[in-house]
């Protein structure tokens, strides 16, 4: 059985790496249409040539044209180091050899608190701030969502029912950029009770308590925009799926055994009902770090999407091309997650294991 699922695993990751070669090679050829990417990078070559010549005390004492054949001579070596000079199927599988290794270059524009133009520490930088937001959002939404839709479920075609789905319905689709704006409107202009945006007041809280008080604090509208938009979806969601498996012959053969209700819900229901919901979490979470760009911006809050926000402005592409590669990998990380969570769960997978 173990060698099975190890088997099982191993066909997933193999098909999950393929998937992620094949995103960011497409990543590349769709950046570099044109020759847009490779003019970028020409250009960088040729600034840290003159620059390396002009910081050197023997290169810029030099005559103008032995100093010329030196910053030619630096930047046709990092040309051909970088492999700009090769044919495009060979330059394209080098660019996507480098995303591959989380090789990610250097920005044009942004740089990170230390002032580094380094993509990989700029990204890495900002990923635990939208970690830290959409995450902790997603999971009580998710909680909040199924618990109501357990209830709602219970309580089918009630007049509870009725004005939660509608309810749900209703925040499901409205985004939380516009709760945002309300948000920001009553409760930090109108009342003053929370900060309009920000992740920490100016100047920070010096004692760790205090700073991670203070980033609490400042998470509260925008969390709160965020479940508001999304709990809605958990809840008309649970409260369906459970519908669904309730109306199954097994869970009626329960019935007609004399199981009390509460132990048929956590013994055929919620189990039945669990991996489809840890699929729509995991999702739910990637998603809403590609969705930060808006909420982010609103809101001020220095994460990934504030980051996509301000590359996007001026232009630094390495950094566009750095994010897909980063939402990419966290997509194939998170599906690998959730096929080893579906064979320990499901059933069904356990079936064709062993098939």
């Amino acid at each position: 059985m173990f060698v099975g699922f190890l088997r099982y695993l191993a066909k997933k990751a193999v098909f999950l790496v393929v998937t992620l070669l094949v995103a960011l090679y497409l990543t590349v050829v769709i950046a570099n249409f044109g020759g847009y990417v490779d003019n970028l990078l020409r250009a960088q070559a040729r600034f840290d040539a003159t620059r390396g010549c002009l910081q050197d005390p023997v290169c810029s004492k030099l005559q103008p044209a032995q100093r010329n054949a030196t910053i030619e001579g630096d930047y046709n070596a990092t040309i051909e180091s970088r492999g700009l000079n090769q044919p495009f199927p060979e330059k394209s599988a080098r660019f996507t050899w480098d995303l591959l290794n989380f090789r990610l270059g250097r920005a044009l524009v942004l740089k990170d608190n230390q002032l580094s133009d380094d993509v990989t520490s700029i990204i890495l930088e900002r990923l635990p701030r939208t970690i830290l937001l959409f995450t902790s959002a997603s999971l009580i939404s998710a909680i909040m969502g199924v618990w109501l839709g357990l209830r709602m479920a219970r309580k089918a075609l009630s007049l509870l029912d009725r004005g939660l789905t509608v309810f749900s319905i209703t925040t499901t689709v409205v985004p939380p950029w516009v709760f945002g704006f309300l948000f920001i409107l009553v409760f930090a202009f109108g009342l003053g009770l929370f900060p309009s945006g920000g992740m920490v007041s100016v100047p920070a809280k010096t004692d760790s308590i205090g700073f991670a008080l203070d980033m609490v604090y400042h998470m509260a509208l925008p969390a709160l925009a965020l479940i508001l938009s999304s709990f809605g979806t958990w809840a008309y969601t649970t409260r369906n799926l459970v519908l669904q498996i309730m109306d199954e012959d097994y869970v009626y053969a329960a019935r007609a055994r004399g199981l009390p209700e509460r132990t048929i819900l956590r013994r055929y229901v919620l189990r039945a009902a669990s991996p489809p919901t840890v699929t729509s979490l995991a999702l739910t979470v990637i998603s809403s770090w590609q969705g930060a760009i808006i909420t982010e911006t609103v809101f001020q809050w220095p994460g990934l999407g504030r980051l996509f926000f301000e590359a996007i402005n001026t232009l630094d592409a390495p950094v566009v091309i750095g994010l897909t590669a980063v939402y990419a990998y966290l997509l194939v990380i998170t599906v690998f997650v959730l096929d080893l969570v579906y064979g320990l769960l499901d059933p069904r997978v356990k079936a064709l294991r062993r098939a």
